[in-house]
C-alpha cells in the first residue's frame, strides 16, 4: 500500500486513522451544525468542534453535492471561496485545509491561497485536475464518478459499454462499476480513493452501499489509501431504522469495522465521537507484515474476489481460488466418515487436523475438488458438498 504524504500528513497502513472534519460555507448542505456564510463563525466552529476535537484534515465545501440542486459553475465557487480563505488564515492550530470541488481552476486558486490537499467528487472527470494535483504535488482524495462534472457520484450512469466494453458491462456488478470508475483517467502518486457512499444518483440503492461496504478491501489493490464517508449514512442508520439525529451509535460501529476492511481516511461531521471509533480499529484492527526496505508488503485478503483484484492489478494469468485458504470445524462425523475424510484429503491440497471434531482447510478449488470425490460417501459427502457450495 502507498502512503500519501498531505502537506505532511502521513495517511497509509504506515499511519494512524485520520479524521476528516467537515465544513460547509454552503447555504445549500443539509447539514446545519457545519454549515457557515460567516468566516469568523466558521473558524470558531474549527477551532472548537473540528480541529479541538481531533480533525486531522478539515475539508471545506463550496457547494451543497446533493442531487436535488443545481451545480454551481467554476465561477460561482470561486466567489465563495474567499470565504474559505478567510476561514483557514483566521484558524490557529495545526490542521491540514482541503478544499472540496470538481474543477482544476477552484482547486488550483485554493492551493495557490494556501490549502493543503483537493477533494474532487467527480473523480478527475475534469481532466486538468490530476495535472494540477501533480504541479503542486499535494494529496487528492478521488470519489468513484462518471466522467461528468454535474453527476458525483453516480457511477452506473456511465455508459460502460463504450467505456469498457458490452461484454464488461453485462457482467459488471455495482462494485466493479465503482472500482473501474476510480481508475478512469487514472490515478496520482498522492491520490486517496472514496468509493462514493451515499445516495448519489436515484438509480442507486442501499444494498449498493451495503455490498460496497462489505467488500471494501477489494478497493486495496489500487494501492492508494482508502477514504470513508459514511457518517451518518441511510445505508447504516436504516438498518437500525434510526433518524439522521439518531444515527451516530450506528456510524461510531461501522467507522471501527471500515478500518478493519482497509480505510485510512473518515470524514464525518461528529469528530471526537468518530476519533474514539478509529482508536479502537486501529487497536484491533488487522496487522499486517510490511518491510519497506525490501519492498514487501502482506497483501489483505480473504476470498476470492479480493485475489481476484490484486492479481488483476499486476495482469496476472492466475485462478484467484487458488490464492486463499478457508477453514472449517466439523463436529458431527463418525469414526468411519472421518477416515473416508481423511484418505480422500490425502490425493489433495486440503489438510485434515483433529479427529473429533476435525477442521479442515484448503483453497477453494482443493476443498471443491474433496467433495466431488466424496459424493457417494453419505453423511461426509453432504458435509463436503455443503462447504464446496459455500466456497
Amino acid at each position: 500500500m502507498q502512503n500519501v504524504d498531505a502537506a505532511g500528513l502521513g495517511i497509509g497502513d504506515d499511519h494512524p486513522t485520520r479524521i476528516m472534519g467537515v465544513l460547509n460555507v454552503s447555504r445549500e448542505s443539509p447539514y446545519d451544525p457545519s454549515v457557515f456564510d460567516d468566516h469568523d463563525e466558521a473558524a470558531a466552529y474549527v477551532e472548537e468542534e473540528l480541529v479541538g476535537e481531533g480533525a486531522d484534515i478539515v475539508d471545506v465545501g463550496l457547494e451543497s453535492a446533493n442531487k436535488r440542486f443545481d451545480v454551481l459553475s467554476a465561477e460561482q465557487e470561486l466567489d465563495r471561496l474567499d470565504t474559505a480563505i478567510q476561514t483557514m488564515e483566521s484558524v490557529s492550530g495545526d490542521a491540514i485545509f482541503s478544499i472540496e470541488t470538481r474543477y482544476h481552476e477552484v482547486a488550483e486558486a485554493a492551493i495557490e491561497a494556501g490549502f493543503d490537499m483537493v477533494n474532487d467528487i467527480c473523480g478527475f472527470a475534469d481532466p486538468e485536475m490530476p495535472r494540477i494535483c501533480r504541479e503542486y504535488d499535494v494529496a487528492v482524495g478521488k470519489m468513484a464518478s462518471p466522467p461528468d462534472l454535474e453527476r458525483p457520484g453516480a457511477v452506473e450512469e456511465t455508459d460502460w459499454a463504450a467505456r469498457k466494453s458490452p461484454s464488461w458491462a453485462q457482467q459488471a456488478d455495482y462494485v466493479d462499476q465503482v472500482y473501474e470508475a476510480l481508475g478512469q483517467n487514472g490515478l496520482t502518486d498522492k491520490t486517496i480513493v472514496d468509493p462514493a457512499f451515499g445516495g448519489w444518483s436515484e438509480a442507486k440503492t442501499l444494498a449498493n452501499d451495503r455490498e460496497t461496504f462489505r467488500r471494501l478491501r477489494e478497493f486495496r489493490a489500487l494501492d492508494r489509501p482508502i477514504l470513508v464517508s459514511i457518517n451518518r449514512k441511510n445505508f447504516l442508520r436504516s438498518l437500525a431504522d434510526r433518524s439522521t439525529e439518531g444515527a451516530l451509535p450506528v456510524s461510531l460501529a461501522a467507522t471501527s469495522m471500515a478500518i478493519d476492511r482497509g480505510a485510512h481516511v473518515v470524514r464525518t461531521h461528529d469528530v471526537a465521537e468518530t476519533l474514539d471509533a478509529a482508536r479502537i480499529g486501529d487497536a484491533f484492527g488487522g496487522s499486517l507484515l510490511r518491510e519497506a526496505s525490501l519492498g514487501v508488503e502482506e497483501l489483505d485478503v480473504t476470498n476470492g474476489m479480493e485475489v481476484a483484484r490484486h492479481l488483476e492489478a499486476v495482469d496476472a494469468d492466475f485462478d484467484p481460488e487458488d490464492g486463499t485458504t478457508r477453514a472449517f470445524r466439523i463436529t458431527d462425523l463418525d469414526p468411519a466418515g472421518r477416515e473416508s475424510l481423511a484418505a480422500a484429503a490425502a490425493d489433495t491440497n486440503v489438510r485434515i487436523a483433529g479427529r473429533f471434531p476435525v477442521v479442515v482447510f484448503g483453497t477453494p478449488r482443493s476443498l471443491t475438488r474433496l467433495a466431488a470425490m466424496l459424493d457417494d460417501s453419505g453423511r461426509v459427502g453432504d458435509v463436503m458438498n455443503w462447504i464446496a457450495n459455500d466456497v
